[in-house]
């Protein structure tokens, strides 16, 4: 099958060409049509993917001529602009997907929030809420592509309730790569990887932290001298690290933390976790504690009760975990898994469409 990935530079660069190459792996012809494609090759993963994956330059933010060059059996949007960045998708009358990588229908901030990043000023924000004022009714490609992926069962609820039909709406969870190393020994550490912001619930976690108990925190940002200043001396800051060194190291860790309290889509560090078989502490409130209920992966705590409490709990059931964890990331979260459900979305999608191209 030929396949397009329409994308523009975003918050999921390494995602979007995991998922272009991994495609490729299997055997489809993949092109991924960039609007600042000279951007995308300092991305980490670019080289990967470009062993697999053709890329073209569509300026303008218009790639419906690069398109109709390509002639593929269906294209694939990931992050465009706001108008008139998504109103080309009117042009296109071949069979079209689209990921929703953001965790919100379209509104000012759900276009500044993508993985756990945060910014821009007020001035930043006026063209896209007044793009996107008329809400998803008005949203051109939430009105024209024939499926939506959603990323979680929070985002699909979301959207659902914001007036997108049911049936419209896929999920097919992000898939992370395999970088684990084998069987680990956990050492007695905790770990925390995410940004250091307050949507994240990190300050509010390293004031209620127990001296008695090793935290590791990787990441950086806006909040990182007031979690600095929270924390006891039991919390050792790692900063920003390589992405794939980090993965490896996750598996000698006794537990994930991801204190997060906005309801937002579920962080591929939680995947990433998974395959490494370490097990998840999360907090009520969070898409994520309701992942953790449902699929067994680890313990949820309450923001109102005792967290060394919580973290003795969760120490003396995590190690029993460790292999339901690294089975779940096989069953839902593998590159083959994802690959399958995608193809069995493009197949839907071609044969229910049946479009002439333009």
């Amino acid at each position: 099958m030929r396949i397009a990935f329409v994308h523009r530079r975003g918050g999921d660069d390494e995602a979007v060409l995991g998922q272009a190459a991994a495609l490729g792996r299997a055997g489809h012809d993949v092109h991924l049509v960039a609007a600042d494609a000279d951007d995308l090759r300092r991305t980490p993963g670019y080289a990967t993917a470009r062993r697999t994956v053709t890329v073209t330059t569509g300026h303008g933010g218009d790639p419906v001529a690069a398109l109709r060059a390509l002639r593929p059996d269906v294209v694939h949007v990931h992050h465009v602009s706001a108008d008139p960045g998504r109103s080309w998708v009117a042009d296109w009358t071949g069979p079209l997907v689209a990921t929703l990588h953001d965790h919100h229908p379209p509104c000012a901030s759900a276009g500044l929030h993508r993985d756990g990043r945060y910014g821009g000023s007020r001035g930043a924000r006026l063209p896209l809420a007044w793009a996107s004022r008329g809400g998803t009714a008005d949203d051109p490609l939430l009105r024209r592509a024939d499926r939506l992926i959603v990323l979680s069962e929070t985002s699909r609820a979301r959207y659902t309730r914001a007036g997108v039909a049911p049936e419209r709406l896929a999920l097919v969870p992000h898939f992370v790569p395999d970088g684990t190393r084998g069987a680990m020994r956990p050492e007695p550490v905790w770990v925390y990887a995410g940004r250091l912001a307050q949507e994240q619930g990190i300050t509010e976690l390293l004031r209620r932290w127990p001296a008695g108990q090793r935290l590791d925190v990787f990441g950086g940002g806006p909040r990182e001298r007031e979690c600095r200043a929270a924390a006891p001396d039991s919390v050792t800051f790692r900063g920003v690290v390589e992405h794939a060194g980090l993965v490896r190291r996750l598996g000698r860790y006794q537990g994930l933390v991801l204190p997060g309290r906005f309801d937002d889509g579920l962080p591929l560090v939680y995947s990433e976790a998974l395959a490494a078989g370490l097990p998840v502490l999360a907090f009520d409130g969070s898409p994520t504690a309701r992942t953790v209920r449902a699929e067994g992966t680890g313990t949820v705590a309450s923001w109102d009760a005792s967290l060394p409490a919580a973290l003795r709990a969760a120490s003396l059931v995590f190690p029993t975990l460790r292999a339901h964890c690294r089975a779940r990331y096989e069953e839902t979260y593998g590159e083959t898994q994802w690959v399958t459900g995608t193809e069995r979305l493009y197949a839907a999608v071609v044969r229910a469409g049946a479009r002439e191209f333009a």
